[in-house]
């Protein structure tokens, strides 16, 4: 008996491990299938993509011209300063260096147009009521805290931001900063600046509030650029993308640890939010690790609740309170 029970134990295991392949199999493809075909609609919805180019029309303005500019483009030319300000600007030496480095850099405007298509139909998808703003290109003296602008009418994209992290322009910036001046990042720059209007302020000053909306806004991101890398949404190498992914479960176990999370003070922002070389754990991995872990951190927590609560829209998502959409996440670091 003992032997017949085994044997026939040993002719089942085979199938059990056979339904357990192809179950997992089946679910994998189905929901594979099922991403394939939202973004397949996606990509069907139309959108209007019409690039003015404000650079070129300063650039080669005459005076006259100069005067018709204000009039069709007044948010650009705040009242507090005076015509002789921009009309000096308009033939500055860096002016006219930056614009002849976009002429060689960007031959063509065909990469802006495609991420701003793909971006504007997420959008409208996840974000119906959205309307197609109008995208107007400029030069901003390589003001690289603001790249882009995101309206509910209006699209602002500085060229000079997106040269190319090896750009001799922009030698001097840190390293940390210059890596996602490329045009490889724009979009989710965008993608940002978008959130921005979506994502309801922190209720409170808590870290915890401050990483569940840093980790809304990537949540924003991973829904409007399916094909970026996460690496390429947080602005981490390769080598800082493994470094947090090996060391998910340690940063996790500090943060509980030195309860961290509901911490007020403004010196834990600078630490674990702000954008800075890495984040300051005050521990020899220091140097290792990089910076906006809190940010990280909280994208991951954020995710946890999506993928538990997926019968919610992303509108519910990003209106749940911090502290709820903490507790119901169950977060757990994947090591």
């Amino acid at each position: 008996m003992g032997v017949k029970k085994t044997t026939k134990m040993k002719q089942q295991f085979p199938s059990f491990l056979s339904f357990l392949f192809f179950g997992t199999l089946f679910f994998a493809i189905s929901a594979c299938s099922s991403g394939n075909a939202v973004e397949e609609e996606i990509a069907k919805i139309p959108v209007k993509v019409e690039l003015d180019r404000f650079d070129k029309k300063f650039f080669n303005a005459s005076k006259e011209d100069f005067f018709q500019l204000k009039q069709d483009y007044p948010y650009l030319f705040p009242e507090q300063y005076p015509d002789s300000i921009w009309l000096k600007r308009q033939r500055d030496s860096l002016q006219v260096i930056l614009q002849n480095e976009i002429n060689t850099v960007f031959p063509t405007l065909d990469p802006f147009k495609k991420q701003l298509k793909s971006l504007f139909q997420h959008i409208k998808y996840y974000f119906p009521r959205e309307k197609d703003p109008r995208v107007v290109l400029l030069t901003n003296n390589v003001d690289y805290q603001n790249k882009t602008v995101y309206t509910d009418s209006l699209v602002l994209i500085s060229l000079d931001t997106f040269l190319g992290a090896k750009n001799p322009l922009y030698e001097g910036i840190p390293q940390y900063i210059v890596r996602d001046m490329d045009i490889d990042y724009f979009g989710a720059h965008l993608a940002d600046e978008f959130a921005l209007t979506v994502v309801p302020a922190p209720a409170d000053r808590t870290l915890l509030a401050q990483m569940v909306y840093y980790g809304k806004r990537y949540y924003i991101k991973d829904l409007l650029l399916p094909n970026a890398s996460d690496g390429i949404k947080i602005s981490y190498t390769k080598e800082e993308m493994n470094w947090v992914k090996e060391n998910e479960r340690f940063i996790w176990q500090y943060f509980i640890e030195y309860e961290l999370l509901y911490k007020t003070q403004s010196s834990y922002l600078l630490r674990f939010i702000e954008p800075a070389p890495f984040s300051k754990f005050y521990l020899e991995i220091d140097n290792e690790s990089p910076g906006k872990i809190g940010q990280w951190l909280g994208w991951q927590i954020v995710r946890a609740y999506a993928e538990k609560h997926s019968d919610k829209t992303p509108q519910e998502i990003l209106a749940t309170p911090a502290q709820e959409l903490f507790a119901k996440a169950n977060y757990k670091p994947a090591k």
